[in-house]
């Protein structure tokens, strides 16, 4: 009996045995399966191939238009909008910042024309590069020095533009009312009209009366005020002044040494803009 039940045992081993061997090798030889199968497919393009033929077919078939279909049209050319480049002009400048809408010689020939005997537009000096106009009438004096006499000087620099204007009256003449007299008054007149500022000529009526007035706006500014430790002189000018960043920045953006000059015959009016004595209404 003991023998018969080892043998039993024995034998039910060997089945687990062969049993287990036979699993095991049906793992190993679906796995080696299924690597050689995948090896096959990395190898052959037969997949490549077929998309490369479809998308060749796809490219090379014409496209069919009907009659009724009309042919694309090429793009039409590109241009670049005229206010995208065009160059600033004066009285946009004015709407920020206030700028001279004269010239020298322009300003000049203004005060000339009103029967001031300005000079011509000409250099300072030899060596100078500032250029200028200036009357000079001397009424009265003594051994020392004018009693009565009145200085105007436009200054500027050689392409025109107007660095300020200045004015010196000494014993001026008046009226019974103690009023400027109406020929020198003139001056004053022409010239604040003549530079389009037109809010300045509110001051017109203090210099009038002979009151000293300040006057500034848009980086602009007006003095006529009296000479300290004198009754009866008068000192006058009339210039720019863009102190703030943001009139530094103004004035540097519609300056004209920033934008290139342009061949485009289009542009030509924008950048001829002239200055003239007129101002815009």
């Amino acid at each position: 009996m003991p023998h018969r039940r080892w043998n039993s045992r024995l034998r039910s081993r060997g089945r687990w045995l062969l049993w287990s061997i036979l699993l095991i090798s049906g793992l190993l030889f679906a796995s080696t399966l299924v690597f050689y199968r995948e090896l096959h497919d990395l190898d052959d393009p037969v997949g490549l191939s077929d998309d490369g033929v479809l998308d060749t077919a796809v490219q090379s078939a014409p496209m069919a238009i009907g009659p009724g279909t009309a042919a694309p049209s090429p793009l039409p050319p590109m241009s670049i909008s005229l206010p995208l480049i065009e160059v600033p002009k004066p009285e946009w400048a004015s709407q920020f910042l206030r700028m001279w809408r004269v010239s020298g010689p322009n300003m000049c020939g203004a005060l000339r024309g009103a029967g001031i005997e300005m000079s011509d537009w000409k250099a300072a000096s030899m060596r100078n590069r500032s250029y200028e106009c200036y009357f000079q009438r001397i009424y009265e004096r003594d051994e020392v020095r004018p009693l009565s006499s009145t200085f105007v000087k436009v200054r500027g620099n050689e392409t025109g533009d107007v660095v300020d204007i200045r004015a010196k009256i000494i014993g001026p003449a008046t009226d019974a009312k103690g009023h400027l007299a109406p020929a020198v008054l003139r001056i004053f007149e022409i010239i604040v009209k003549q530079a389009c500022w037109r809010d300045f000529e509110d001051t017109l009526a203090s210099i009038q009366n002979l009151r000293n007035v300040e006057y500034e706006r848009f980086g602009s500014y007006l003095s006529f005020t009296r000479e300290a430790g004198s009754e009866n002189n008068f000192n006058f000018v009339l210039g720019l002044k863009a102190t703030s960043d943001s009139q530094v920045r103004t004035k540097t953006y519609f300056s004209p040494e920033r934008w290139l000059a342009t061949t485009d015959p289009r542009l030509t009016d924008s950048l001829g803009t002239s200055l003239s004595a007129s101002c815009a209404q």
